[in-house]
């Protein structure tokens, strides 16, 4: 049984840009997140979710050691930031853009995710 939650409750994210190009760091908040993430945050997903901005290319890079993986999206940034007329063309908020994104994970897995951590409930300190 899988369930979809958003991106933001599994990983963090810190993205960048050089030219047109997108950088997107996805790390996972726990190491038992990274195994069904690395099957279902594909660069197929994330081509997706930038279906809008027309990627032409989306590549994954993992990195198991760290438990995050490393996204670069070519030709998503409307020609870089000295490039484009958008307001924001730079890649360093596209990450919020991939994090609200919903994944469909394992119902189990993610029950034991829902717990907050004591120090978060504490509401200060000690």
């Amino acid at each position: 049984m899988t369930r979809a939650v958003s991106l933001y409750e599994l990983a963090h994210a810190r993205s960048g840009d050089k030219g047109n190009r997108l950088n997107i760091a996805v790390v996972c908040r726990e190491p038992r997140f990274f195994e069904p993430l690395r099957e279902r945050l594909t660069e197929t997903f994330v081509a997706r979710v930038f279906r809008e901005r027309r990627p032409t290319a989306v590549k994954r890079y993992e990195l198991p050691k760290l438990h995050a993986f490393n996204f670069v999206l070519d030709d998503v940034l409307d020609g870089g930031v000295n490039g484009s007329l958008g307001l924001d063309g730079h890649g360093k908020t596209l990450s919020f853009l991939l994090l609200s994104a919903e994944i469909e994970m394992p119902a189990g897995l993610l029950s034991l995710a829902e717990e907050p951590a004591p120090e978060l409930m504490s509401g200060g300190s000690r």
